[in-house]
């Protein structure tokens, strides 16, 4: 089952979120942390998907302080207004928003609650592990991650990015990996946003492997 609810950030700020929820009692709560291109089809299935696996499974509306409702696609005018959207981004409001869905997972599930997060909402799982509030988290390919690298993770958190990622310098990574020598990161054969299959980057083999890994790292710490 999913539905839409209402959060409030505590600086005042009312954003939607999309739920879904597992058939029966959920193992955690779980953030899903939208790419630049809103709570569109794509992340809701990743909603869905986790929500199937037996998680509480919640992603906020983070670009509702810009454009309520926005849902974008990957091509054409979609990923240049996506792209238009970055200079104006503010990550202290992410976080806002994303502590807001934490909170909201934590007292519906009653559970452990992580954040898993793409692209943009790659960064805020990397800011989320840094800081209270959540108990473990994933990243894909976060390009912002290596500015903060010297925010150490306060809980665990798992890292995946493409070798092929043209967006991300692997040496920036290698970078956070050796401030952080604890923290797992994967490397695959694929490009940015290979975990998404609406994208022409999508590649199934990565996309499937660091799903798996994902799984199992979130039922070992939030279980």
């Amino acid at each position: 089952m999913s539905e839409h609810v209402k959060l409030q950030a505590s600086d005042g700020h009312e954003l939607d979120a999309y739920v879904a929820h597992p058939e029966g009692e959920p193992i955690a709560g779980l953030v899903v942390v939208q790419e630049i291109f809103g709570v569109n089809p794509h992340i809701r299935s990743v909603a869905d998907g986790y929500a199937k696996d037996g998680f509480l499974a919640i992603a906020p509306a983070l670009f509702d302080r810009y454009e309520r409702g926005l849902e974008l696609g990957y091509e054409g005018a979609d990923m240049q207004k996506a792209m238009s959207l970055i200079p104006g981004l503010n990550l202290d409001h992410a976080l806002k928003d994303t502590a807001a869905a934490i909170e909201y997972a934590r007292r519906q599930a009653g559970k452990k609650v992580g954040v898993i997060g793409y692209c943009f909402g790659g960064t805020i799982a990397w800011l989320a592990a840094a800081r209270p509030g959540v108990d473990a988290a994933v990243g894909y390919y976060g390009g912002q991650i290596a500015k903060f690298a010297d925010e150490h993770p306060k809980s665990p958190i798992m890292l995946h990015f493409g070798k092929l990622d043209q967006h991300i310098p692997k040496q920036s990574i290698d970078a956070v990996q050796a401030a952080n020598p604890e923290v797992p990161v994967f490397w695959y054969d694929a490009g940015h946003g290979f975990n998404c299959n609406d994208r022409a980057s999508y590649n199934a083999e990565a996309a499937k492997l660091a799903r798996e890994r994902s799984l199992e790292f979130l039922k070992k710490h939030l279980g």
